[in-house]
């Protein structure tokens, strides 16, 4: 099953909505992250969320951050996404040991924690982006984000994402979706929306089974006659490279540059999205402070 997200609205106009499925994505974080099940989980269900809310943009150049930091042994956890739902992330503490509700469900909210913040951070090219922040409800993420859409933007939303992880800890699993209201919508689509989230049941187990990202939306609206929008492919995706490294290194300063070659005669810099490592020896480093 590939990875996309699928769009859809629904023919009486009441909802819009959208899904992903994600398994590659998330097993592409795990394995550069080293990441522990429950780290895959916590980090899984946010980078869906990001890419999610990135597929919703439409400035092209765009981009959507979700920062969370709940206070729980995982740390901050972070994803970024571009305008086409293309994401990349990390967790603070990404080998925190097993934490379960109960047997085989892990406790995701544990981990995060619920004595932190929810942050969302839209880039839509303006001088400033927009950052909206909210404490946290559950740390489960799904929840959380559906909170933030009720609370910072007033917008009904029900939001579910789930990442199921294998004995040997490979992501067998992910996916999710967002629904939300749109303005004119009658109370009686809350109750629809809610019975078909009990129907429908955690997402990963429904994925599991056999469904893809527009087979959640049409059994979890199956009361609604729904017109897809739009699906395309997404993926686990950092930009980085030297040349954006060496800008980070002018970006220094003359002062604090000359001193790391002084000290150090050289410079080791890692992505935190994707752990590439970028090295940089004296004469490099030299070059880049007479250009400067």
């Amino acid at each position: 099953m590939r990875d996309e997200i699928v769009r859809a609205i629904s023919a009486d106009g009441q909802i819009k909505a959208a899904a992903i499925s994600g398994r590659n994505l998330v097993e592409r974080a795990r394995n550069i992250h080293t990441l522990f099940p429950v780290a895959t989980a916590a980090l899984g269900r946010t980078l869906m969320g990001a890419s999610i809310l990135g597929d919703m943009l439409k400035e092209q150049q765009g981009s959507v951050t979700l920062q969370i930091k709940g206070g729980g042994p995982l740390g901050t956890v972070l994803a970024v996404s571009d305008c086409q739902g293309n994401v990349r992330g990390y967790v603070g503490n990404p080998h925190v040991e097993l934490m379960e509700k109960e047997r085989g469900k892990l406790d995701v909210g544990a981990a995060v924690g619920t004595s932190g913040n929810l942050t969302v951070i839209k880039d839509i090219g303006l001088k400033k982006p927009y950052v909206g922040s909210i404490g946290l409800f559950s740390g489960e993420i799904a929840d959380d984000l559906a909170m933030y859409f009720v609370e910072s933007e007033q917008i009904p939303t029900a939001c579910a994402l789930g990442v199921l992880v294998g004995l040997d800890q490979s992501v067998t699993a992910a996916g999710g979706y967002l629904i939300q209201l749109l303005p004119g919508a009658a109370e009686e689509a809350i109750s629809r929306i809610e019975a078909g989230v009990h129907r429908l049941g955690p997402v990963s187990r429904a994925l599991e089974a056999g469904l893809d990202a527009q087979g959640l939306l049409q059994s979890v609206l199956s009361d609604f006659r729904l017109e897809i929008l739009e699906s395309h492919p997404v993926e686990y995706r950092c930009g980085c490279s030297r040349e954006r490294v060496t800008r980070a290194l002018i970006s220094m300063g003359r002062e604090e540059l000359s001193g790391l070659i002084r000290e150090q005669g050289r410079a080791e810099l890692t992505c935190q999205f994707c752990d590439a490592l970028y090295v940089f020896e004296r004469e490099e480093l030299e070059q880049i402070l007479k250009e400067m």
